[in-house]
């Protein structure tokens, strides 16, 4: 949610974010006219009620051939103030349905457009050459499969299409990936979080999921609940309805956990093997901060997520992702792709996104700072590891023979284990 009053004094640029996300700009428009009708309903409701209150004082120091008089008015003038409260009500929920349907706005070097057209910032590290290798790299599910970390048809079996089992050294592998990014963001200051997957529609409502991508949320109509995509929904809403004392810093926590999505509208496209699946498991950081240190941080979850990157031994490409293509609570996000040789392009692996404070402004997790006073503060969310990363890792390192290279980083973490063989050799 954005601040109303910056809504009010510079209707121009909400109209430019509008514009460049490629969203309607008649909604600041409707905004505007909707909060004057709020606020003078409420304005009337208020002195009404003001001058019923004065009445209803007056009635016992009315003479008494007077009361009978003071009292019908003052009846009449409740039946007044009742219909003006209600009549407030409603321009208010008016206003906040409104409110809820504007995105964030964005920053200003995010580029306009939509997917297509990202900004690359740079390329890190070069492709392998298969050809002068000697042989033709297989996709990631057939080296899955070579190594016995991977049984689709089993996922398939027990619980439909795009699930799947890791298994034997996949297992451990995810594990051991997971655990390395755990440990960064230890080091870093996050405390680290298994959170809940089942949370309200008040929580998943106000990091802004609910919006035009509500169809990929599995939701549990008995329950009222939904199942979470990323452990940024449950840590958006740790510190909901509270104040938070960030004096020392910005309060960083790294969330382990399963992420469900229906990747509703995905179909055809990447459906072979683990990368668009419904379930997978995800090391996500996140920090509630000070707003005027929010871009800053934003660069720090971005190299976190390029030392990952690093130790996995990737290359990969940073893009500062268009306007059209942003989620509604981001002002900005950048993602690292890792190169996919079987497929001659880049995949996203990570994103990192600066929603600023329009998500704590909906949760209502405020600060106290020196010169404003009880405001809100920023949040920001970005992917430090994720089982989609085994795609990019099985097709980069794998070798000739069939087994897999484990990069140097991971073997700490795999009993030192040096390279994956494949079943044939086992």
């Amino acid at each position: 949610m954005i601040d109303i009053r910056f809504i009010r004094e510079n209707p121009d640029a909400v109209k430019a974010s509008q514009r460049a996300r490629g969203e309607s700009e008649e909604l600041v428009d409707q905004l505007i006219s909707a909060d004057e009708r709020r606020r003078s309903a409420l304005q009337a409701f208020e002195d009404k009620r003001a001058e019923q209150k004065a009445l209803s004082k007056s009635i016992g120091k009315a003479p008494k051939e007077e009361r009978a008089s003071v009292m019908e008015r003052a009846k009449a003038m409740a039946d007044d103030v009742k219909r003006l409260e209600a009549e407030s009500n409603q321009a208010g929920e008016d206003f906040t349905a409104l409110m809820f349907q504007l995105p964030n706005l964005i920053e200003a070097d995010v580029p306009q457009g939509g997917e297509d057209d990202y900004e690359v910032v740079k390329h890190v590290g070069t492709p392998r050459d298969f050809t002068a290798e000697g042989f033709a790299p297989l996709d990631h599910l057939d080296v899955a499969e070579g190594i016995d970390a991977v049984d689709m048809a089993r996922g398939a079996k027990v619980s439909g299409s795009r699930f799947y089992y890791l298994k034997g050294l996949g297992a451990r592998l995810e594990l051991a990936l997971l655990t390395m990014a755990a440990d960064q963001a230890q080091e870093n200051g996050f405390t680290l979080m298994t959170t809940p997957t089942l949370v309200s529609p008040a929580v998943m409502g106000g990091t802004g999921f609910l919006g035009k991508h509500s169809d990929e949320i599995y939701y549990l109509p008995v329950d009222d609940l939904y199942l979470t995509g990323t452990s940024e929904v449950a840590l958006a809403g740790y510190h909901k309805d509270e104040i938070l004392d960030i004096s020392e810093g910005p309060k960083r926590y790294a969330g382990w956990s399963t992420c469900y999505r229906r990747e509703a509208g995905s179909g055809g496209r990447d459906v072979r093997g683990i990368i668009r699946v419904h379930q997978f498991n995800k090391v996500e950081m996140f920090s509630f901060c000070d707003p005027a240190q929010a871009r800053d941080e934003h660069r720090r979850f971005l190299a976190w997520e390029e030392e990952m990157l690093h130790k996995v031994e990737l290359p990969y490409r940073v893009i500062n992702t268009a306007a059209g293509d942003l989620g509604s609570s981001a002002a900005q996000k950048f993602d690292c792709e890792a190169w996919l040789p079987t497929q001659n392009r880049y995949m996203e692996v990570t994103s990192t996104s600066n929603c600023t404070t329009f998500q704590a402004r909906r949760l209502n997790i405020r600060y106290r700072s020196a010169d404003r006073g009880t405001t809100a503060v920023a949040t920001l969310n970005g992917t430090l590891a994720t089982t989609r990363w085994l795609v990019a890792m099985f097709e980069n390192h794998q070798q000739a023979d069939g087994s897999l290279y484990v990069p140097q980083a991971l073997r700490p973490y795999l009993g030192g284990r040096e390279v994956i063989e494949p079943i044939s050799k086992k």
